[in-house]
């Protein structure tokens, strides 16, 4: 599908609103990207939670306690920004604007709470 990079927008699919992780976060926010490879045939039993026009697998539950993720809960606005900066040239020579990249970078606060909100899950068990 191509390389996806910076922040943006996913919206979660209804099958979100049963799951322990995702049932709580708005039907849309923000998260830090930046893959070149999809998910482009799912596993058996394997379901969709979120994703956008350019990555529709952006979280996939694959079992009760078995998640995978598109983007990177872990980052902050100061390392997806870095990252930018980082691969500009390269971004650059693909046809990315590193502007309006950089200028789209914003905070993520639903995307951080994953990892707190997984540990969390994993104590109570």
């Amino acid at each position: 599908l191509g390389r996806e990079i910076g922040t943006v927008s996913i919206a979660l699919t209804d099958l979100s609103a049963d799951d322990d992780l995702f049932a709580t976060l708005p039907i849309c926010f923000n998260a830090h990207v930046t893959h070149a490879q999809s998910v482009r045939v799912l596993p058996c039993g394997a379901k969709v939670l979120g994703g956008n026009a350019f990555e529709p697998h952006h979280i996939i539950r694959f079992r009760d306690n078995a998640w995978g993720v598109q983007f990177h809960p872990e980052f902050s606005e100061a390392i997806m920004t870095a990252y930018i900066h980082e691969q500009a040239l390269a971004l650059s020579g693909m046809g990315y604007d590193c502007d309006a990249l950089l200028k789209a970078v914003t905070a993520t606060p639903e995307a951080n709470q994953l990892l707190t909100r997984f540990v969390q899950r994993c104590l109570k068990r």
